[in-house]
């Protein structure tokens, strides 16, 4: 009996021990883990991809560290081209705007705020005579402005330098006819009327693409808006890409001839409108060609391609619709 409590005390003793053991390794590797991971400061590739970065995440960089915050509110170039977009052009103010754009130390090239609406005509104005160089500016969906107040952003614009190259204002409301003809005659100031080039077709499938709203892909395009032939109201006026189309009466906004979400080809009278998960416009050619809902047959455009569900279960995809209705009667038949 003396012999195994004997025994038995050593064991708790060497168990005690190696715990002891352990638990200052431990301590110790936390220790040597904490000293080699030290903060410093960032890498020097960080402050490359600043120039690369959309207004919002250079913002948040801004708050990472001092020198990334000295880095980006210092550095001119980063805010020569500032576009402005969702989810900040919910919370834009005049002010806000004001302090952004102050950071170019008007050097201003490209201003570009999209769906702004708390934006007005005079902090509009206040940022344009700051910076007198803005060659593009960008203001769709801005439903605070009023023509008045872009026509006096433009004219200050054309009067001081002649800078401004493109202009976008669809959305806004209540532009006329006259409005459009004094904003175009500040165009024609610029150039010769020679030297004035055709501009590039404005096709309905590209008017939401990133190159389209920042002006990559269509460098002639001054003005986003025009006359539309059929109605005589100010709108974005679209042409059609189908060669069968051309020199045929098929230049018309959206509402006067509607147009194929994918492929922006008229869809003419006699051709019957398809059905859609999306609701949006489909040509038939471009609604054969898409995938379809495993219930109802019906596909999305590429706008609302990101609506689709995909079932573990089984190959393609259900829409929203039958989404609903699907877990809806997995829940009867559960209850």
């Amino acid at each position: 009996m003396e012999i195994s409590h004997v025994v038995e005390d050593n064991k708790n003793e060497d168990m005690h021990n190696s715990q002891t053991l352990l638990s200052s390794k431990s301590v110790r590797s936390q220790n040597e883990y904490t000293q080699e991971v030290e903060p410093g400061p960032p890498h020097e590739s960080l402050f490359l991809v600043l120039a690369y970065l959309p207004l919002f995440e250079l913002l948040a960089m801004s708050e990472v560290c001092m020198s990334l915050r000295d880095a980006v509110h210092n550095d001119v170039l980063l805010w020569l081209n500032i576009i402005v977009e969702r989810p900040l052009s919910l919370r834009l103010s005049d002010e806000i705007l004001m302090k952004i754009t102050s950071k170019a130390s008007g050097r201003l090239k490209t201003l570009v705020l999209i769906d702004c609406e708390k934006i007005t005509d005079d902090g509009l104005q206040l940022v344009i005579r700051k910076n007198p160089h803005i060659n593009k500016l960008f203001l769709p969906e801005c439903t605070g402005l009023t023509p008045e107040g872009v026509i006096r952003a433009v004219k200050t614009l054309s009067e001081n330098h002649q800078s401004l190259k493109s202009l976008r204002i669809h959305g806004i409301y209540n532009i006329k006819k006259d409005h459009l003809d004094t904003i175009r005659s500040f165009f024609q100031m610029k150039l010769p009327q020679q030297e004035h080039q055709r501009q590039q077709p404005i096709l309905f499938h590209h008017r939401n693409s990133p190159e389209f709203r920042n002006e990559e892909s269509n460098p002639m395009i001054d003005i986003d808006v025009d006359i539309c032939p059929k109605c005589n109201n100010v709108s974005m006026v679209y042409d059609c890409p189908r060669e069968t189309c051309k020199n045929k009466g098929c230049k018309a906004c959206s509402l006067c001839i509607p147009r194929c979400e994918e492929c922006g080809g008229c869809i003419i009278e006699s051709e019957e409108l398809e059905a859609t998960a999306c609701g949006d416009n489909l040509c038939s050619n471009c609604w054969l060609q898409l995938p379809k809902c495993n219930l109802c047959n019906q596909p999305y455009c590429k706008l609302h391609i990101n609506h689709q569900h995909r079932l573990s279960s089984s190959t393609g995809f259900v829409c929203d619709a039958c989404h609903v209705k699907f877990v809806a009667m997995l829940g009867a038949w559960y209850c």
